[in-house]
């Protein structure tokens, strides 16, 4: 953790939550103390530790700067096998991507959406994880869909719409001029996405593009793109 995030009317944090144990163990902290912390979506500041008891860590926090920002940048990632979504939805909040779909693809295997991730709301505390990695408070706003279709219904009307396909003839991403603008990447999974599929995208505005010539696995390709958009982008 770069920073330590607490929701907006936390006070206390109990003594076996991971950020408890972080701030007594690695950081050392003890009463009386004060460390980098921020609210969820909201400002970065100093916490000072009230109080530490078996039943919990009081803290009290002072604000000082807004820290929430995230990039104009959103994704619509296929669903995968969870564990390689785990690393796509930390590695994508801590580059500081704006938005991000999940949606079930053709070609992708449905019973990933009722998987424990999500029905457990496993996903919520990596997202957080991967805001506290980046040291800033924002947390990408994150929604499963349950075909390509509704994931673009999910979308804003404005900004550039690429999709990232290698059967399609297309430009390199990297050759794109993106500068200024707000920008959606469509993400496939491990087998790509489907014909139909394909056709849903372009239909709606995508432009096909190239990540290059190799076939990366998803979890290699949403940090890789990304951070090339992001660059072309003007932020990185």
């Amino acid at each position: 953790m770069n920073i330590v995030l607490f929701s907006e009317n936390e006070t206390v944090i109990p003594s076996s939550d991971e950020r408890a144990v972080h701030i007594r163990n690695v950081l050392h902290m003890k009463e009386g103390d004060s460390f980098r912390a921020g609210i969820i979506n909201g400002e970065i500041g100093m916490a000072r530790i009230v109080s530490d008891t078996e039943k919990g860590m009081q803290i009290e926090f002072t604000g000082e700067t807004d820290g929430s920002s995230l990039y104009p940048l959103s994704l619509v990632v296929a669903q995968v096998r969870p564990i390689c979504m785990r690393r796509i939805l930390r590695e994508a909040v801590s580059i500081g991507v704006g938005r991000m779909i999940l949606p079930v693809s053709d070609l992708g295997e449905k019973s990933y959406l009722s998987a424990s991730l999500y029905r457990d709301g496993e996903y919520k505390d990596i997202l957080l994880d991967g805001a506290m990695q980046s040291g800033h408070t924002g947390v990408t706003d994150t929604s499963l869909a349950a075909s390509v279709e509704e994931a673009i219904s999910l979308l804003p009307d404005s900004g550039r719409r690429i999709l990232l396909d290698n059967t399609l003839s297309a430009v390199s991403l990297s050759s794109m001029r993106l500068k200024g603008e707000s920008v959606v990447l469509a993400i496939g999974p491990e087998r790509g996405w489907s014909d139909r599929e394909r056709k849903l995208f372009i239909s709606a505005g995508f432009e096909p593009a190239l990540l290059g010539s190799r076939i990366l696995r998803t979890e290699t390709a949403v940090p890789a793109a990304s951070a090339i958009a992001l660059s072309l982008m003007g932020y990185i």
